[in-house]
């Protein structure tokens, strides 16, 4: 037991005037409950509406170049070809509204493998603008055009019916066992 309180001592010596013994200041404590009390400064939410404003912008010149990528699409097309697209663009983009308005737990499943089918017929309709914008308008791809709208179209309709069927087998079975 003395071996380790010489130890100590020692110990203590190497380092004697290492130790940090300042005194405090008398007037410490009141000065920390000011600091403490002290109200902050209001922050300004001038960053926050710069990001904001930035989105905003971002978003808009998104639209904007978008839209112009529609038009550059059928730049060799002629007035009815853009027509018949943009009539089938708005049945198509109603469709496709009315399917994701049926979103469900148990239509989950078949919405998501519609959209992924849709994906194809879209990847197919791309090829075939650039099939005009590189040979021109013939029948044999103005007729492949519109049968890939008229395809989808109505695949999107056998899609909403499969749903509707299903909900109403739902009821139906629900109120049998009732």
């Amino acid at each position: 037991m003395k071996k380790e309180n010489n130890n100590l001592d020692q110990l203590f010596k190497i380092f004697e005037n290492q130790w940090d013994v300042q005194e405090m200041n008398t007037n410490h404590q009141n000065d920390f409950l000011n600091k403490l009390h002290k109200k902050k400064p209001k922050k300004n939410y001038w960053f926050v509406a710069a990001i904001a404003a930035s989105i905003a912008l971002l978003l808009g010149i998104s639209v904007f170049y978008n839209t112009n990528e529609n038009a550059k699409e059928f730049k060799f097309a002629s007035k009815e070809t853009k027509q018949t697209d943009s009539i089938f663009s708005i049945l198509i983009e109603n469709e496709l509204v009315k399917l994701k308005e049926k979103s469900s737990p148990e239509n989950n499943q078949i919405i998501n493998d519609a959209l992924k089918q849709m994906k194809v017929f879209d990847a197919d309709y791309e090829k075939i603008i650039k099939e005009v914008q590189r040979n021109g308008e013939n029948k044999q791809i103005i007729y492949a055009m519109i049968s890939n709208l008229q395809t989808r179209i109505s695949f999107l309709q056998t899609v909403l019916q499969r749903i509707e069927e299903n909900e109403k087998l739902k009821n139906t079975t629900h109120e049998k066992t009732l």
